[in-house]
């Protein structure tokens, strides 16, 4: 319960009253195959394990007063299934973008408001830098608990968080 008030604290910090456009980049939670590239017993486009839809309705529960208006995911059900949990909750439909296309989503990001974007380990540091932040960020294979928080402006602010797969209710 502490760690979810601090999370939820630091949220509430990051977003200042001027209300400056926040979005929210997070990298798709536990595959159901385990792995990490593609080999002849593992599926191209997995559905997530039991951990990682726990970890799903744990984003849902962090982010669910976050006054986000657009959720974006790739082609993939891993990135999907991961934004179902809040997409639900807030009646929002999310929208998939081919995780190649980096521009495209920059380009819908622009649009203002406060946003999620699931991606991948190897678009995450990518997307954070097309949004202006200047740390390099690496995600490794086994990394499914970084939030990593991006408020728009002039100079844009970034705040990594961790969240857990599972946050009591």
């Amino acid at each position: 319960m502490k760690l979810l008030l601090s999370i939820v604290t630091t949220l509430a910090l990051a977003m200042p009253a001027a209300a400056q456009p926040t979005i929210f980049v997070v990298r798709h939670a536990e595959r159901a195959d385990g792995g990490a590239g593609v080999s002849p017993t593992m599926s191209a486009d997995p559905d997530l394990s039991e951990k990682g839809k726990a970890r799903a309705q744990a984003l849902a529960l962090v982010l669910k007063d976050a006054k986000i208006t657009a959720i974006y995911t790739t082609q993939y059900k891993r990135t999907m299934q991961t934004a179902e949990p809040l997409a639900r909750a807030l009646s929002v439909q999310p929208t998939p973008i081919d995780a190649r296309d980096t521009a495209a989503l920059i380009d819908q990001l622009k649009a203002g408001g406060n946003a999620l974007v699931v991606g991948h380990s190897n678009t995450v540091g990518t997307i954070l830098q097309q949004l202006g932040v200047a740390e390099a960020i690496e995600l490794g294979d086994n990394d499914y608990d970084d939030l990593f928080v991006v408020v728009r402006g002039e100079k844009p602010t970034l705040i990594r968080l961790h969240f857990p797969g599972i946050l009591i209710q």
